[in-house]
């Protein structure tokens, strides 16, 4: 990743934080976006944060503009962006429950891509990795919003691949169980946590296929689960 200009979405997080750590770790310059992100989160001297709402597709063309002038180009993008709801069947899944799912898993995606796949194409290894989940992979009763929207993000990333793969640009989509972050542990406290999947293996994983051993993997959708203790 030595010189590598990598842009990771939700770059502070349950998940976020820990993936961009890696990439800090293995020397990449990273631009970490989030809605509340500051230089002492990360005080590596190859880290630049952007405060961007990225369901917000005005700041996301203003934060990719900036990685472009700032750096000249963008080799490698990491979508984690995502956020969780249900418990709700579809005939009481309410407009705002719908929006934010719709918002936070496919559209923020969509916008982060539209704008930073052309300059991604212009690098000779381009790469885009996406951070879906495990649920997508069937429906889920009561999780309709959040299962149907995170299913449409893997669809998203590998019509992505297939239009991009011309350019060398690989783009593929992580499908991880429920992970151990505070977050989770603080919603869920009665779950046993030694089956949930620790952040540092999805963290490795992303960093694998951002790499240039992975160029030959793009429209996958990889499934990452936690021990069976």
């Amino acid at each position: 990743m030595q010189g590598k200009i990598v842009f990771i979405s939700s770059a502070k997080g349950g998940l976020g934080s820990v993936i961009t750590e890696s990439f800090l770790t293995q020397g990449a310059t990273v631009i970490g976006a989030s809605r509340e992100i500051s230089a002492a989160d990360f005080p590596q001297a190859n880290f630049t944060p952007l405060t961007v709402d990225l369901t917000n597709p005005s700041e996301v063309r203003l934060a990719i503009g900036k990685v472009i002038a700032d750096h000249g180009r963008l080799d490698v993008l990491v979508h984690v962006l995502g956020g969780f709801a249900g418990g709700d069947p579809i005939t009481a899944t309410t407009d705002k429950t719908w929006e934010k799912m719709r918002k936070l898993n496919l559209d923020s995606a969509f916008y982060v891509l539209r704008e930073a796949i052309p300059h991604l194409r212009k690098s000779s290894n381009g790469r885009i990795v996406a951070i879906g989940s495990l649920a997508a992979e069937e429906p889920h009763a009561n999780l309709g919003a959040y299962v149907i929207f995170k299913t449409a993000l893997t669809t998203l990333i590998q019509t992505v691949a297939l239009e991009n793969a011309d350019a060398g640009v690989t783009a593929n989509v992580v499908l991880p169980a429920t992970m151990d972050t505070p977050g989770n542990r603080a919603a869920m406290p009665q779950e046993d946590v030694s089956k949930w999947v620790q952040p540092q293996d999805v963290a490795n994983l992303v960093l694998w296929l951002a790499d240039d051993s992975a160029r030959h993997v793009t429209g996958a959708a990889i499934p990452i689960e936690g021990g069976h203790a």
